[in-house]
């Protein structure tokens, strides 16, 4: 945490990321999009994640509170196999990718994480999970280009990976204006059994 040492709070949240060989799978995929859509507001690929609880924004004294149940969790759990598949959108502005697989492995994961959350002391607006990977943001003045984008990729079915890592992640680091950057607080491999 020494990169926020000069603010009190950060924006967190607790996700699960694809492999790069799954993420370079989508991102050729999108190619003609980046091409065509050169006006969205793409995410990097190396920021892609799929959130499981977004706490908001903590002060950074609460964080290390997190640290060591997201770490007993993640060693007593296994993998879960997920896939990334298809195409949808938010409100036409916000373009994102499905996620298949052990759909309820991923729900029951969610859950406990949810749960150690709370029972950690850290107070946090609980909203609906919704497995997604978010790809790209339109304009507010644009409101055809993320359904277009979505229309195209909805075929797309991505190959079945094992999520190996959970993270704590923090964002907006810089605070600046700009994109958001994605940073690892800390990652915890899964290492429970089959």
């Amino acid at each position: 945490m020494n990169e926020q040492s000069d603010a009190s709070t950060v924006r967190v949240f607790i996700a699960l990321a694809p492999p790069d060989d799954a993420k370079e799978e989508l991102e050729r995929e999108l190619r003609p999009a980046y091409q065509t859509y050169p006006q969205m507001r793409w995410n990097r690929v190396e920021d892609w994640h799929i959130t499981l609880a977004f706490l908001g924004e903590l002060q950074v004294r609460v964080v290390p509170l997190l640290r060591q149940p997201l770490a007993d969790l993640a060693a007593r759990r296994a993998p879960v196999a997920l896939a990334l598949r298809g195409s949808g959108h938010f409100d036409e502005r916000v373009l994102w990718t499905g996620i298949d697989g052990d759909l309820a492995g991923l729900h029951t994961l969610a859950t406990e994480i949810r749960d150690l959350v709370k029972e950690s002391g850290v107070a946090w607006e609980e909203r609906p999970l919704r497995p997604h990977l978010t790809l790209a943001r339109a304009r507010r003045d644009d409101p055809f280009s993320v359904p277009q984008v979505a229309t195209e990729l909805a075929a797309f079915t991505g190959r079945r990976w094992h999520a190996e890592r959970l993270h704590l992640v923090g964002s907006n680091y810089s605070r600046g204006p700009g994109p958001i950057r994605y940073r690892d607080i800390e990652a915890w491999r899964f290492t429970g059994a089959q």
